[in-house]
Order: C-alpha cells, then sequence, then structure tokens
C-alpha cells in the first residue's frame, strides 16, 4: 500500500478544469505522486479524451461506493451530486490503494512543485488542515457579508453537537486536504455503525465531509494531529477573487505561501463544460456587478 497517493472526484461540467488540474500535476510532481481521477462511469470516455491518460489513473465513481457493501446504490443514485460527491470522497479509503490521500477538486491547480513532505511528517504521519476561518470570515465582515460567520458557526455548531464537543469553532478545509484511511476507518467502525449508519447516512444527515472527517479526527486520535494552514489559495467568492488580484496576487507571489490555487466553480464558470445554461440577463447582471465592483476596490 502506498504512503500517499493524490486524488480527484470529478464530472463532466468540471472536465476541462480536471485537465488543468491533471496538467499542473504532470508539471509539478517531481516525487511522481499516483494521481487517481473519478468520475461517473458515463463520464469516462469525455475524461479520457479530453483529460489524456498520462500519469492519471482514471476510476468509475461507483466502483469506490461498490466498496462498501453498506450503502444502497439505488438511495446513492438517488442523491444530488453536492451529496453524492462527497460520499465517493470520503470511500476512496476503502479501495486499498494508499494510506493516505491528497483529497482535490477539480476546481484547483498546482503552481509549484510539491512532494511527499509538503503532505507527511517525516514519520508518514499526514499534516491536517485545521483552522478557525479568520480570512474568510475577515472578508464577510470587510464586505458586510454577515452570513458567512453565520454559516460557519452555524456548520461548526451542528457537527459539534453530534459529537458531543464543545469548545472552539474549527474549520477542516478547504480542499485540498489530507486524509488518513485510519481517520476514516475508525468514524465508520466507532462512530457511525454502532449507530447503524454509514457514509451515505452521514452525508445526508449533515453534508460536510471535511467536518466529519475533523471531527472524528479529534474524537479518536486516530493519528497524530500535526495541523497546518491551508495547501492552496482559495477564492470561494468572486469579489474576493477580484480584490486580491487587484492588490498584487498572482500566481508568481502565491507560490512563495501555497501550493496552488482554488478558483470555485460556482461563480467562475469560464471553464464549465457543454452549453452554459444561465441566461443572457443573468450573464450580463454579473459582467455589471464585476465591473462595478473592480471600480470599488
Amino acid at each position: 500500500m502506498k504512503d500517499i497517493v493524490l486524488y480527484c472526484k470529478s464530472y463532466h461540467r468540471d472536465v476541462r478544469r480536471a485537465k488543468r488540474l491533471a496538467e499542473s500535476i504532470r508539471e509539478h510532481n517531481p516525487d511522481n505522486l499516483p494521481f487517481y481521477l473519478s468520475c461517473p462511469s458515463t463520464d469516462l470516455a469525455l475524461f479520457k479524451d479530453i483529460v489524456g491518460s498520462d500519469g492519471v489513473t482514471f476510476l468509475a465513481d461507483e466502483e469506490i461506493v461498490a466498496a462498501n457493501a453498506s450503502i444502497d446504490k439505488t438511495a446513492f443514485r438517488a442523491l444530488p451530486g453536492v451529496i453524492s460527491q462527497q460520499i465517493v470522497k470520503s470511500e476512496f479509503w476503502r479501495l486499498g490503494i494508499s494510506e493516505n490521500y491528497l483529497c482535490l477538486d477539480s476546481d484547483s491547480y498546482f503552481i509549484r512543485d510539491c512532494n511527499k513532505g509538503d503532505f507527511l511528517t517525516s514519520a508518514g504521519v499526514p499534516f491536517t488542515v485545521m483552522n478557525e476561518s479568520l480570512e474568510l470570515r475577515l472578508f464577510g465582515a470587510i464586505n458586510r457579508h454577515e452570513k458567512i460567520a453565520r454559516n460557519i458557526d452555524a456548520d461548526c455548531k451542528t457537527i459539534m453537537d453530534i459529537f458531543g464537543r464543545t469548545g472552539r469553532h474549527y474549520d477542516f478545509g478547504p480542499l485540498p486536504v489530507v486524509w488518513s484511511r485510519q481517520v476514516w476507518s475508525d468514524l465508520a467502525g466507532k462512530f457511525l455503525e454502532p449507530q447503524g449508519m454509514n457514509f451515505l447516512d452521514a452525508m445526508v444527515l449533515f453534508p460536510s465531509e471535511m467536518r466529519w472527517y475533523g471531527e472524528a479526527l479529534l474524537k479518536y486520535r486516530s493519528i497524530e494531529l500535526w495541523p497546518v494552514e491551508t495547501l492552496f489559495r482559495c477564492y470561494h467568492y468572486e469579489e474576493q477573487y477580484i480584490a486580491a488580484r487587484k492588490l498584487g496576487e498572482t500566481d508568481e507571489v502565491l507560490r512563495q505561501l501555497y501550493l496552488g490555487v482554488c478558483v470555485q466553480s460556482n461563480w467562475d464558470k469560464d471553464l464549465d463544460y457543454g452549453q452554459n445554461k444561465k441566461s443572457l440577463l443573468s450573464r450580463l447582471n454579473r459582467s455589471i456587478k464585476r465591473r462595478i465592483f473592480k471600480r470599488l476596490v
């Protein structure tokens, strides 16, 4: 079993983003860490054609989910993608490929070389992304988006109540993050299964795979806790991206601090695959708002 691999779960709309991610891995992976990419079986041919097979091992999402016999496959197929994709990511460990994996989103890409030492201690223990969302909270406070802090606190309280933890509110993301199969195994065997639950039940109850992992780690201490800040610079909002770039944040500057960049696809639509379903009016409104914000900053 390998020490660590890179893993991304994607689907057809993000295939061009996945191609960009794969190209950045080919450029910035001197240790040749294996890269696994999964998508629905119906999308595999598309991904192999556009992403290419060089340095990529393709898997079907269904193959990953099948590794957990307790998951009702019909119920899984009926779930919205925002939930089902979290189940797939959380079940990758069951394939027995590696002790740890760097879980990536396809809207991310590397901007400098990475190696095992960026993800594991010298003893092979994975670093845990763990923070208090201060950068995102600050962005919300400056721009009077009060709901950002409220939503963060509400999510933290929900998962903390599930585990019976009190104290400070921690975030365990954003992606990419390093996950240990031992933490996932303990979450399943020590917490979910005794309550008659599996990962599908957990994600339906509270769809935040990063928080499930982080709180399980704090509860069971399956591995040593080596907390680190976020590995990639993540732009959660378009306004955040515009303001940061205007202040001089470029990939050249960011690579001094980060391994890569994440430009979230929920607002950055330039690399969407297929027809843009947004109406012309919606796209015009978005363009106008962007120009106004640029003037303000």
